[in-house]
């Protein structure tokens, strides 16, 4: 035998998640390729003096996983120990939140700012007991009086800042909210201290943006924390001057920047899928054209695949917002609905034409210059809107295998469904989004629309390639929920089924995390499965998961992690 195999791995469950889903026992790994699946005798010959031979002793072997909807950088910068942790259930009520800024305010230099990021009105006790309740900056000002303090919602359409942060960054009762955007204020006119949607961007603006450490530093804490988690890709929905003013321009142009320094520092324990985002949520067609052009020299030429290590860092195409644009609105609907309580978002309903005009010239105009499209939808109205335009886009620009998909498509209708599947379009859905806010959907959107919500059955009997994603910092990457909720269909906090009849099988949740994710890369030839010849991406997970209680599955420990035949994550014991 001229080449040993570098690991072997045996008495497992290998779901390899080829075409028949085969469950094998054993698989063999040689260099970063896998070189043999099987049984134990289809491994042994490749077993050497220098191979590491791994006992899986039941253990469940998987394709590492591939959350294809993931702010990395955002992430980091959304975690501790670069942020407060104020989600659920860290964070319960509004005087929890308080004792976290008067623990921060004890270790920070005074007049810093202090930022956190989580908070979610669903699971603040207060909000629930009250909900005409919001969170206002009086409940932040007695602790921290003189440190500007900045609270990030869950879900990034809502900011909560106190006194001190209003006052530097010159909001006050004659402030005009930007296009898109809602300063709440009082009985008084005076601002509460909670901000809308686009008038957010007062409080970026005024935020010093990330430095390059910073945005090293949050990064490699990201891929530190999903490789503890199995997982091996990623897509950065959205890297471009677009993003310049988001999250401290988390998402903005810059970030790439540093994703290439760590790539050539050997950095990247995961593989890195992005979508350049050229304008914002408003952009007009004529300004996403404009910005597209003006997009550097080596950005463009990595959207066509001439990038130095496409496998490890590319950019597959370019994110628009179909939708969180229209002024009070973040799903846009045929019908109207009025969300109310604590953090109500959305109202919809009236017919925009200008609106759908513009989202069919950016289509239009990134379709026909060759890329990929990832396109925000939020809202039935959105999806008809967008999955038309994918098909107008390519009927005026023959183009085969586009992979358009529409992001998050949690209303997605019959229509807007047989459109991507007749064309070889994709979706993109958050389970865990769904599992966080179950329990509240049924308030903003109605029982039958919140039973509905993120329709995996009948996407993927309609026949479209759905992929899943935790749109990290909004929820936090775990596949394991993921996975569960799309089985179970139950809510995080009360475990309540919502919408049994969109529950899909376990090999089908699984195979949104990997094989139909690698396919929204274009990836799907060299990795997503457990295949001789494909790239040893492995994940995993202590115990048959193939077996398990689906409760069970989210505390399933991942004890290894494999990328390109490299350990970045071993909790295994030989």
């Amino acid at each position: 035998m001229d080449t040993y195999a570098d690991l072997v791995f045996l008495g497992g469950r290998v779901v390899t998640v080829d075409a028949h889903f085969t469950v094998a026992s054993a698989l063999a790994v040689t260099g970063g390729t896998i070189t043999a699946v099987g049984a134990r005798e289809d491994v042994a010959p490749l077993i050497g003096p220098g191979t590491r031979v791994i006992d899986l002793r039941g253990a469940t072997l998987l394709p590492g996983i591939n959350d294809s909807h993931l702010h990395g950088c955002a992430f980091g910068v959304a975690t501790p120990p670069l942020s407060l942790d104020i989600r659920h259930p860290s964070v319960s009520s509004l005087a929890d939140a308080a004792e976290a800024v008067k623990e921060a305010v004890g270790r920070t230099p005074g007049g810093q700012w202090i930022t956190g990021h989580g908070w979610d009105p669903g699971y603040l006790a207060e909000c629930v007991a009250d909900p005409s309740r919001q969170p206002s900056r009086h409940d932040l000002d007695a602790v921290s009086p003189d440190h500007p303090v900045v609270l990030y919602s869950f879900s990034g359409h809502a900011t909560w800042v106190n006194s001190k942060a209003l006052e530097l960054i010159g909001i006050d009762r004659h402030t005009l909210a930007p296009p898109g955007g809602a300063i709440v204020v009082d009985e008084h006119g005076e601002p509460t201290g909670l901000l809308h949607e686009g008038a957010q961007a007062l409080v970026q603006n005024a935020l010093p943006p990330l430095s390059r450490r910073e945005r090293a530093d949050a990064i490699r804490s990201a891929l530190a924390a999903l490789a503890r988690l199995g997982v091996t890709s990623y897509t950065e929905p959205g890297l471009g001057p677009g993003g310049d003013g988001i999250m401290r321009g988390a998402l903005g142009t810059e970030t790439l920047d540093v994703y290439r320094e760590l790539l050539a520092g050997g950095e990247l324990t995961a593989r890195v899928g992005v979508l350049l985002l050229p304008t914002g949520m408003a952009g007009t067609a004529e300004e996403f054209a404009r910005a597209f052009d003006a997009l550097d020299g080596p950005d463009r030429r990595c959207a066509t695949g001439e990038a130095a290590d496409p496998r490890h860092l590319a950019i597959h195409g370019v994110k628009i917002f179909a939708d969180g644009v229209v002024p009070n609105k973040t799903s846009w609907m045929h019908d109207p609905y009025v969300g109310g309580g604590c953090g109500a978002l959305c109202v919809g309903g009236e017919t925009d034409d200008e609106r759908v005009a513009e989202i069919g010239a950016m289509i239009r105009y990134a379709h026909a210059a060759g890329h990929q499209l990832g396109v925000h939808v939020t809202g039935d109205r959105a999806a008809d809107t967008v999955t038309d335009a994918f098909a107008a886009a390519v009927a005026e620009h023959p183009r085969p295998d586009a992979r358009h998909y529409v992001i998050h498509g949690d209303f997605l209708t019959a229509h807007s469904m047989k459109v991507l599947a007749a064309h070889g379009f994709g979706a993109n859905m958050n389970p865990t989004i769904k599992w966080t806010v179950a329990d509240m959907e049924e308030e903003f959107v109605g029982t039958e629309r919140a039973a509905y919500a993120w329709p995996y059955r009948d996407a993927i009997d309609a026949g479209v390639r759905v992929a899943s994603g935790s749109d990290a910092p909004v929820t936090y990457p775990d596949w394991r929920q993921g996975v569960a909720t799309m089985v179970l269909r139950e809510s995080k906090a009360g475990g309540r089924v919502s919408g049994p009849e969109q529950r899909i099988g376990l090999a089908e949740a699984i195979r949104t995390y990997t094989i139909e994710a690698a396919w929204q890369d274009f990836a799907d030839d060299w990795k997503g499965s457990l295949e001789p010849g494909k790239a040893a991406d492995l994940c995993v997970l202590d115990g048959d998961l193939l077996a398990a209680d689906p409760h069970d599955i989210p505390e399933m420990p991942v004890v290894l992690t494999v990328v390109d035949g490299r350990v970045v994550h071993d909790t295994l014991r030989d």
